[in-house]
């Protein structure tokens, strides 16, 4: 059984194509040798810079021979049909087989599709894999008409077993596969032939080039940790770094540079980002200051002077970029925060959202509004979000726009203000996903909160909101990050009264920025608002047609009642709050389905209505996950669904609910009168639980109804010969769906 052994040497392909270009290679050659009935044991591709390489062990010699059919017309149809037929398998009428189909005779076809060789399959697939590569950018070069990432140089393509080696037939847009590679462009250019891969693999060795993207990384990790130890320094780990690194060189050869003294007096980030953006170094830290002091340039050869002319050109070059970043650092300082703030004001947030600058005036206000909440000091909390994004108009921000809220850090540091402000300014933007660290500071999660609730209510104010999979101003996140900051420090918050004011005031914004408005449409609106900042969203609508008739009794009368613009108002700001608090429900499902939580229980909690404080509810849905994991569960699961099942299908039977308290004097068995106390004795305690929301307490008080319930059912019949007893059961019935539904909708739960 042969190998395969295909190498495509081109001009450099970028790092960041790399891995995806030896996917799709071994993805689209081994696709297309099995659709053409070619197997094989085992295939690896490999990237570096200058090659992509594919591996294929044991393939077989060719395709097998295959028989097809292909069912023709009926005996007896037109002749027309026929002659189609015919034409289209290129077989006579004597040829065809007659088989009986369903009572009827028809005509087949039936071909036999010899096999092809290896070689054969091989060459087709490779041309059709060449020609078709996914590049995200390709080109054209000279006269061909061939697109590559970077001019194609040479194809190396050869089928070897224990015998012999020979290159498969195979020539694209003037490119002849051979036998033939090259070595490091610089250190062994010269051309040499292979026979196999383990030649190959040996060869290439000896001629500076370490195949394997993994065992680069490993080597740049290896030879950088030791120079740096060696120091008495550490390497700063960034794996994607070192992957496209790693993807830079044939021949890693790694070298430790210092910064020069008049820059280390910068911030580390800002040291660490410039000479990772523009120069793809590694950076060196002291490790008890964690001050940047160096770092490691990983080079593609090696030298006479082991580097030292490397070192010094990077070194005058990274001098260059330095000096700007401390430019840039200088000319911020020197401007006061509150400037900083205040060029906001002219910076647009979105065309109908305001600017940044009333963006941050609203992020204050609500920061400084949900800072009891979690612990902060409002006035604290006000300043942090005020000042959080003034590092947005600095200049090492335009620069590098990944150090945002990292230099408003060090900005407000500097400026005197509180640590707590300044760290606000650097993590108000997390969590940015699900791996990413909650900030725990009180300041911080009120700000991070506050930025990202407004972010919510102000694009779902004005119907810019994620469908499918489409979520440009990344609102999932948001909202990810909101539960995760609400959970996670355990922050007691009524979302829907807090969304829905938050969407009123964006509504109120706009309404206020309409030249046309009247005066009584802002004064109700106004009045509208000042009461549900007092009481919530609880009746929205009935207070708002309340308040209607109040102004139009005032003297002299205030008609609103035909204003389109406070229906809108009112009837979008209830639609938009309950879809906003749905999006929460979604996005929180996601977070606990990730902890290992059944969907279904989830769906239970959320089914009692009116969980908007998410703290208690996901108490709630990790207590019912734990009780259903007991041994009570089960049977008293199976007991409250034939009371439910027996209950619903009487209830549509009759044409009435039984919804009335059960009297026990209508108690005809002991069954019946001990459900009757169990009721009430969980009733009793899970009433001082749920209040205390100690979850775990309440399934305790639900699991003594297991035995009661079963009881019941072994020993009464619920659709008893008297009406009165009858009914009364089913009044039972219902309080043992009321009872356990106190705690969770049990009926959403699946099996």
């Amino acid at each position: 059984m042969p190998d395969l052994l295909l190498e495509l040497f081109s001009e450099e392909i970028p790092a960041r194509m790399q891995d995806a270009a030896a996917a799709d290679l071994i993805r689209l050659v081994t696709n297309g040798m099995v659709d053409r009935g070619l197997t094989y044991a085992h295939a690896e591709a490999f990237a570096t810079p200058r090659r992509l390489v594919l591996a294929v062990e044991g393939l077989a010699d060719g395709s097998p021979a295959v028989n097809e059919e292909r069912k023709g017309p009926r005996v007896g149809a037109p002749e027309k049909a026929l002659e189609g037929f015919l034409r289209s398998t290129g077989l006579t009428k004597d040829q065809l087989e007659v088989r009986e189909v369903k009572g009827a005779e028809v005509y087949f076809a039936v071909t036999q599709k010899p096999g092809r060789t290896a070689e054969e399959i091989v060459a087709e697939v490779v041309d059709h894999a060449v020609r078709n590569f996914p590049w995200p950018k390709s080109m054209r070069w000279g006269a061909g008409t061939l697109r590559w990432v970077r001019p194609l140089h040479s194809i190396l393509c050869i089928l070897s077993d224990e015998s012999e080696s020979r290159v498969v037939g195979l020539e694209i847009d003037g490119i002849k596969a051979g036998s033939v590679t090259r070595g490091h462009r610089f250190m062994a250019p010269d051309a040499f032939s292979v026979s196999s891969f383990e030649d190959y693999q040996v060869k290439l060795a000896r001629a500076k080039v370490k195949l394997s993207a993994t065992e680069r990384q490993d080597a740049i990790w290896h030879d950088a940790t030791q120079l740096a130890f060696a120091q008495g320094l550490e390497v700063v780990e960034d794996r994607g770094l070192l992957r496209e690194v790693a993807g830079l060189v044939e021949w890693p050869v790694v070298l430790l540079g210092k910064i020069e003294e008049r820059f280390l007096d910068l911030p580390p980030e800002v040291l660490q980002t410039s000479m990772k953006e523009h120069q793809k170094f590694l950076s060196v830290r002291e490790p008890e200051s964690g001050k940047i002091v160096a770092y490691i340039v990983v080079a593609n050869r090696e030298t006479a002077d082991a580097g030292a002319t490397i070192l010094d050109g990077n070194a005058r070059v990274l001098a260059a970029r330095l000096s700007d970043a401390v430019f840039f650092w200088e000319n911020d300082l020197r401007t006061p925060l509150e400037d900083m703030t205040s060029k906001l004001d002219s910076v647009t947030f979105h065309n109908k959202l305001g600017t940044q600058g009333q963006r941050i005036g609203r992020v204050a206000s609500l920061a400084r509004q949900i800072a009891p909440d979690v612990g902060a000091d409002p006035g604290l909390a006000e300043r942090a979000a005020h000042l959080a994004k003034a590092d947005l108009s600095s200049e090492m921000v335009y620069e590098f726009p990944e150090l945002q809220g990292t230099m408003g850090y060090y900005y407000a540091l500097r400026a005197g203000e509180d640590g707590a402000v300044a760290s606000a300014a650097a993590e108000h933007y997390s969590p940015l996903g699900p791996s990413d660290v909650v900030p725990t500071a009180p300041i911080s999660v009120a700000v991070a909160l506050a930025d990202k609730l407004d972010m919510l209510t102000g694009f779902w104010s004005i119907e810019q909101v994620p469908t499918g999979s489409k979520d440009p101003y990344a609102l999932r996140r948001a909202a990810l990050g909101a539960i995760r900051l609400i959970l996670e420090s355990n922050v007691r918050i009524k979302l829907r009264d807090l969304i829905g004011n938050l969407i009123l005031d964006h509504k109120m914004k706009a309404i206020y920025d309409l030249e046309f408005t009247s005066e009584p449409e802002l004064s109700f609106l106004e009045e509208l608002r000042s009461q549900l900042v007092a009481s919530g969203m609880r009746d929205f609508e009935k207070k708002a047609e309340l308040l209607i008739e109040d102004f139009s009794n005032r003297t002299p009368p205030v008609n609103v009642s035909d204003s389109n613009l406070v229906h809108d108002v009112v009837g979008n700001v209830i639609v938009y709050s309950e879809d906003l608090l749905g999006f929460f429900a979604d996005r929180l499902k996601v977070y606990l389905r990730d902890e290992g939580i059944r969907h279904d229980v989830i769906d239970a909690c959320f089914a009692l209505g009116g969980q908007d404080d998410l703290v208690p509810l996901v108490a709630r849905v990790r207590a019912l996950q734990e009780f259903l994991g007991t041994d009570d569960a089960p049977n008293l699961l199976a007991g409250y669904r034939r009371a439910v099942n027996i209950l619903e299908r009487e209830e549509k039977n009759d044409g009435i609910e039984y919804s009335l308290d059960p009297d026990i004097n209508f108690a005809e068995t002991d069954s019946e009168k001990a459900l009757f106390a169990a009721l009430d004795r969980a009733d009793a305690d899970l009433r001082p639980a749920l209040a205390a929301e100690d979850y775990a307490a309440a399934m305790t008080a639900l699991s003594a109804l297991r035995g009661p319930i079963d009881a019941f059912f072994e020993d009464t019949k619920v659709n008893a010969d008297s009406p009165t007893v009858r009914r009364n059961r089913l009044c039972l019935l219902n309080r043992v769906r009321r009872v356990m539904n106190q705690v969770a909708v049990f009926s959403s739960l699946d099996g």
